[in-house]
């Protein structure tokens, strides 16, 4: 069996959202999430790492190769998240508030479906900004 090796790749991307949930009232809206909760949204630069893991190829040297990793990003997170507002412009977040915790899990999401190679899906990290991240490993509770 051959070393397990981890590859990360990094992209930005800007978007715009408001923290707001149906669920509440707009007085609990406004008490939980604060200034987030702004009526016309507000933005942020965010980072995002993506990890995938495997055995180094002994053909290619590699894990995967990162050309894929690239197009899988661009396809999985840029062109979905990129420029948008996240409350407006995807689905995803039709239904259910855009916090950081519930963007990391689209984007695990988007980028499993789409991750070709060998490499396997390990984390993604969320910056929303410099002192706050969040990470996911595709776990559940019942997982």
């Amino acid at each position: 069996m051959g070393a397990i090796v981890y590859l990360s790749r990094i992209e930005t991307f800007s978007a715009a959202h408001r923290l707001h949930s149906s669920s509440l009232s707009d007085k609990e809206n406004k008490e939980i999430f604060g200034k987030c909760n702004n009526p016309n949204s507000h933005g942020h630069n965010y980072k995002v790492e993506v990890t995938v893991k495997g055995e180094i190829n002994p053909i290619t040297g590699m894990v995967m190769n990162l050309m894929d990793l690239k197009e899988c990003l661009k396809i999985a997170v840029m062109d979905i998240l990129d420029h948008k507002n996240l409350d407006l412009d995807v689905e995803f977040f039709k239904d259910k508030p855009s916090t950081s915790e519930n963007l990391v899990v689209l984007i695990w999401n988007n980028i499993s479906q789409k991750l070709k190679g060998d490499g396997k899906l390990y984390e993604v990290k969320l910056y929303e900004t410099d002192k706050n991240f969040v990470v996911y490993r595709g776990e559940t509770l019942d997982s």
